[in-house]
């Protein structure tokens, strides 16, 4: 994300992300899984896609329960055309979680009682306004068992049209 919505995010996780579970940067998770043997070819074909590819256009459009969290809905066609380009390069490597259509969202409290999470909505949802999403470029990590580490990332370089 861009920095503004990166530090926003952030630091909704930080006050309402348990912190044992809180290992990684707010984020959009495009992929849940790709083998760690892909990592260099990942790497490759993400370096590729952000040298010729303009930073996507994104919405932020409402906040949602995940049942025992709380997440904003993000739109994005365009984020959605990058990812099937990656899926389409790994498409015999995907997890059946991956092999279907994400629904985009930034997670910023999860594994909390219901009610919790109900409170939270209710707190976010109250003044919340579509608005646009900046999107700088593509991230991967390499999960350790419970916490993260970052394996690259690009940021987006293309130029409208």
């Amino acid at each position: 994300m861009g920095a503004a919505d990166q530090r926003y995010f952030d630091a909704l996780r930080a006050a309402h992300f348990p912190p044992d579970r809180n290992h990684l940067k707010a984020h959009i998770t495009l992929f849940h899984q790709l083998p760690p043997s892909s990592l260099d070819e990942l790497e490759r074909l993400v370096r590729r896609i952000a040298a010729d590819t303009p930073p996507p256009a994104a919405h932020l459009r409402e906040a949602f329960s995940l049942g025992q969290g709380t997440a904003f809905r993000v739109e994005s066609a365009d984020l959605l055309a990058i990812r099937a380009r990656i899926a389409d390069h790994f498409a015999g490597m995907l997890s059946a979680q991956d092999r279907g259509t994400p629904r985009l969202h930034i997670t910023v409290q999860n594994k909390v009682a219901p009610r919790e999470a109900k409170a939270l909505l209710a707190e976010l949802a109250a003044d919340f306004q579509a608005r646009a999403l900046k999107i700088d470029g593509l991230a991967a990590h390499h999960y350790l068992g419970g916490s993260w580490q970052p394996a690259f990332a690009r940021n987006f370089r293309g130029v409208r049209a």
